[in-house]
């Protein structure tokens, strides 16, 4: 569970990072990506995305900053369509509540969180 964040800091099961970062957890199976750099900064594409897309969660929650300034490409969202993953985008602390949400549903989830901006 993430349990805090705020402008540039993210909390999750106790370690904090400062930097975006993507969490991808189903069932048992947990990994953090942590120092997540995307090709464009502000502009979410599929190659930023290629780990996620492998491992083909059910649920792809975007978090698009604190001030919502990431942008999502049309891209990302036909290829999650494509592989039948329900992509979610919000702002990044409605997309840390969603996400922290999710966590009980036994669903594979994925966060790709943008912690500025």
């Amino acid at each position: 569970m993430i349990s805090h964040y705020s402008f540039g800091r993210l909390t999750y099961k106790g370690e904090t990072y400062t930097k975006d970062l993507i969490i991808l957890i189903r069932g048992g199976e947990e990994k953090v990506l942590p120092n997540w750099w995307r090709k464009e900064g502000h502009l979410l594409q599929v190659e930023d995305l290629e780990e996620v897309f492998v491992f083909q969660p059910d649920y792809l929650i975007v978090g698009t900053g604190a001030n919502g300034v990431m942008r999502i490409d049309r891209a990302v969202e036909e290829k999650a369509k494509a592989l039948g993953i329900t992509l979610e985008a919000y702002n990044t602390s409605e997309a840390v509540r969603r996400f922290n949400e999710l966590l009980s549903s036994g669903k594979a989830i994925a966060g790709a969180f943008h912690l500025t901006c």
